[in-house]
């Protein structure tokens, strides 16, 4: 059965989508950890990461840099974390989170309510930035 991510990326589920290449999709996490926090996404399943042919992790490694470097732009905050647990859906992914302070990373941390215009629009400045500057 896909997941929920192969469900995204086949167009089945919308999402708020920042940028987007043959090989990866990236959009805004629908329970963020704070504005802008948004997943990397190959689009072939795999389930772990490391599992990932190196080529593939590579990418998938630049992707996030050119993502995060777009999120940084619209989203004020000190720099960008990145995590990757890999256990709450089977589809390998990065998650991209603006930081000012150590515990804005926590698993543990409140989760923000965001409306859907706020999260278009987060959504939109990202993915403008994306498509100016993202390298091919």
């Amino acid at each position: 059965m896909a997941t929920i991510f192969t469900r995204i990326i086949n167009g089945e589920i919308p999402c708020y989508k920042v940028a987007e290449n043959s090989n990866f999709i990236a959009f805004l996490d629908i329970n963020p950890m704070a504005e802008g926090h948004t997943l990397v996404v190959p689009k072939v399943e795999n389930d772990y990461i490391f599992n990932l042919d190196n080529n593939t992790y590579i990418d998938l490694m630049l992707f996030a840099k050119q993502v995060a470097k777009c999120i940084e732009q619209v989203i004020k905050c000190k720099r960008i974390g990145i995590q990757v647990i890999g256990l709450e859906v089977p589809h390998t992914h990065i998650h991209l989170i603006p930081l000012n302070n150590e515990i804005d990373m926590s698993i543990e941390k409140a989760r923000l309510q965001l409306s859907p215009k706020k999260m278009q629009k987060i959504a939109q400045q990202i993915y403008d930035c994306w498509l100016k500057n993202r390298e091919n």
